[in-house]
C-alpha cells in the first residue's frame, strides 16, 4: 500500500497541468515573476523546480525548468524568469506571456536542494544572478512558517539594475542578513569595490563552519562550482554544501 501511494504521489507531479498567468512584475529589463493560478497544485518545498512546455502549431514542442519564487501559498505559484540571449523559452516568457495566457507545467521537482521549516540550524544562501530565484523561496517560506533560523545571503550580480526583488530585499526581513556583491559595476557608496566573489567574502559575511550551516549555493555552473569549493576550502562539511546550477558563465 505505501509503494502505491508513493507511486501515486510521484505519477502526480510528474503530469502536466495547465497553469493561467494572473499577474505579470517586472523585476529588472531582462527579468519577469509571473503569478501562476495552477489548479491541483500539490505544493512544494522551497528550493523546488517546474519544467514549463512549450508547444509550437505545428507540434514543435520544448521545455525548460524554472525554479519556484515564491512560498507555499495553495494553488498560486511565482516563477521568476531571466531572458536568455538565444533561448528558446525564456524570452517568449519574458516579453510575451501576459495575464490570461495559459502554460504548461508539471512539478514540483527535486528533493536534496531544499529547506524546510523544521530544520534548525542557521542557513547560508550564495546567489550568482538568478540563482537568488530558489534562495528567495526559501526565505519567503522562512517569514511564512514563523521561522526564526538566522539566515546569511550573499548575492552576487554584475551591477545594481540587474538586482532582483529590489523592494522587497532592501525592506528587508528579520533575522535575514543580504550582503550584495557587485561583479562588474558597484554602487558609488560600495565598500566593496566591483569583483567576483572570494573566499574573504565567504568568511567575512557567511557563518563561521563551527556554527555547521547548511549552505545552498545557486548560478551559472562555473559560479557554483567556485563558491561550493571556497566553502569547503574554509572549512565547511562537504555533506553540508548543497548546490544547484543552470549553464552560462560565471559573471
Amino acid at each position: 500500500m505505501a509503494r502505491t501511494a508513493v507511486s501515486r504521489r510521484l505519477g502526480d507531479r510528474l503530469r502536466w497541468r495547465v497553469a493561467e498567468v494572473t499577474e505579470r512584475r517586472t523585476e529588472s529589463a531582462t527579468a519577469v515573476t509571473l503569478v501562476l493560478e495552477v489548479p491541483e497544485w500539490p505544493g512544494h518545498l522551497a528550493g523546488q523546480h517546474v519544467d514549463i512546455r512549450l508547444t509550437a502549431e505545428d507540434g514543435y514542442s520544448t521545455q525548460r525548468s524554472y525554479s519556484i519564487a515564491s512560498a507555499p501559498d495553495g494553488t498560486r505559484l511565482e516563477l521568476t524568469v531571466q531572458r536568455v540571449s538565444g533561448g528558446e523559452v525564456s524570452p517568449y516568457l519574458v516579453d510575451e506571456v501576459m495575464p490570461g495566457d495559459q502554460l504548461e507545467l508539471r512539478g514540483p521537482v527535486g528533493g536534496w536542494f531544499v529547506w524546510q521549516p523544521e530544520q534548525q540550524e542557521p542557513v547560508l544562501l550564495v546567489a550568482g544572478g538568478s540563482g537568488l530565484v530558489p534562495l528567495m523561496c526559501m526565505i519567503r517560506s522562512r517569514r511564512a512558517a514563523g521561522s526564526r533560523v538566522p539566515f546569511r545571503t550573499l548575492y552576487s550580480l554584475r551591477s545594481p539594475a540587474e538586482l532582483l526583488y529590489g523592494p522587497e530585499i532592501r525592506q528587508g526581513t528579520p533575522g535575514v542578513d543580504v550582503t550584495h556583491i557587485y561583479t562588474r559595476e558597484a554602487p558609488h557608496q560600495s565598500a566593496r569595490p566591483a569583483g567576483r566573489i572570494t573566499p574573504d567574502d565567504l568568511a567575512r559575511h557567511g557563518w563561521p563552519p563551527d556554527f555547521a550551516p547548511t549552505c545552498y549555493v545557486c548560478g551559472p555552473t562555473a559560479f557554483v562550482e567556485k563558491a561550493a569549493a571556497y566553502l569547503v576550502l574554509l572549512g565547511h562539511d562537504p555533506e553540508r554544501v548543497r548546490t544547484e546550477r543552470f549553464g552560462g558563465g560565471e559573471d
